[in-house]
């Protein structure tokens, strides 16, 4: 038996959008680095990007379980001693929505070359407007 590979001209990509009114952040990230994989479709395989591009609509809109919007953290260094900087998931949420799913998601998926290609295929938007239309994408739901 061999081993399947997907040829660069046998990968399909479709433009998808999700509405991420309401959904749990963790639950929507990790359903939206599978689609980016591409683990829905038939020809997946780990070492080809066979992914599709997501839109993410309603980020500003996303929640999260718990107290975490208080007490989780968002961390960012610079590379230098003393060059910590820490943001409060809720004043992430308040000032840039489209961030906090794309930190989400980004850490869901391969940390290597690969990884960067694909998460190159998210766009995150704060509202309802998009500039993809042009690329007839097709709604996605997310059952969760």
């Amino acid at each position: 038996m061999k081993t399947f590979v997907p040829k660069p001209a046998e990968i399909e990509r479709k433009w998808l959008v999700v509405d991420a009114a309401g959904q749990t952040l963790g639950r929507l990230a990790s359903e939206i680095a599978s689609i980016l994989r591409g683990k829905h479709k038939p020809i997946y395989a780990p070492h080809v990007d066979t992914g599709d591009y997501v839109i993410v609509i309603n980020a500003g809109k996303i929640q999260l379980t718990g107290n975490k919007l208080a007490e989780k953290m968002y961390y960012r260094h610079s590379g230098y001693p003393g060059g910590i900087k820490s943001i409060p998931y809720g004043r992430l949420l308040k000032e840039k929505p489209e961030k906090m799913l794309e930190i989400a998601v980004k850490g869901m998926l391969p940390h290597n070359k690969l990884g960067s290609v694909m998460i190159k295929k998210l766009k995150v938007y704060a509202d309802e407007k998009h500039p993809h239309e042009a690329q007839q994408p097709q709604t996605y739901k997310i059952v969760g």
